[in-house]
């Protein structure tokens, strides 16, 4: 089977894209999902996040508030390695299974992973193919004040804080740009699909 990372700056369309794909027929995994799973109570990464960042990071219903938890570690990297180090693990290890299943009951079957930091973590080396899903900053901008409780000056210091989107260009095997119509994102992301499609057939062919 082909495993494939989605990746993007904030904001650029990933979940549409990746949408698009299920919809074709791929798995689509969601890494944000599964980090949500496991910092749930009795999710693996639970306890380890409280045991390193306090009780403070919990909300009344004894779950850890994400919010306060993502301010906790936003602009300091050694924070947020210690972070990611606790939760990655357990969100790789879901991938995994998730993937062994779709292998078992489809060989030539094709597995996206939707993750917003595959290439700064390296993460995307563990994939056969790496699509990247951009658009303009502006848009960027103006596609993420649209969620609750955003602000522009947060939503600026995150993009600035990820890896540029040209720098990321250089990882991808295709570039999907959203910054047109939906249409138009749609046919790019059916070329890609179908460019997918084949690569998974001769892999089980081989």
């Amino acid at each position: 089977m082909l495993k494939v990372g989605l990746t993007g700056g904030i904001a650029c369309g990933k979940s549409y894209v990746g949408e698009a794909l299920e919809s074709y027929g791929c798995l689509l995994i969601q890494a944000d999902e599964l980090g949500h799973a496991v910092l749930r109570r009795g999710g693996e990464a639970y306890l380890a996040v409280i045991e390193e960042f306090g009780p403070r990071i919990l909300a009344g219903d004894g779950e850890i508030d994400r919010r306060e938890l993502a301010a906790r570690v936003f602009g300091d990297t050694e924070r947020l390695a210690r972070l990611n180090a606790l939760v990655h693990p357990a969100v790789f290890r879901r991938e995994a299974e998730l993937i062994a299943e779709l292998a078992a009951r489809d060989a030539d079957g094709i597995a996206v992973v939707e993750a917003a930091i595959l290439i700064e973590t390296g993460s995307y080396k563990r994939f056969d193919k790496l699509i990247l899903v951009t658009c303009r900053e502006e848009q960027q901008v103006e596609r993420a004040l649209r969620r609750e409780g955003a602000l522009e000056s947060d939503i600026r210091a995150r993009i600035g804080s990820q890896m540029p989107l040209a720098e990321k260009r250089k990882y991808a095997d295709f570039v999907i740009d959203t910054s047109g119509e939906k249409q138009d994102t749609l046919r790019q992301t059916r070329e890609v699909f179908d460019v997918l499609r084949h690569d998974a057939l001769r892999r089980v062919e081989r």
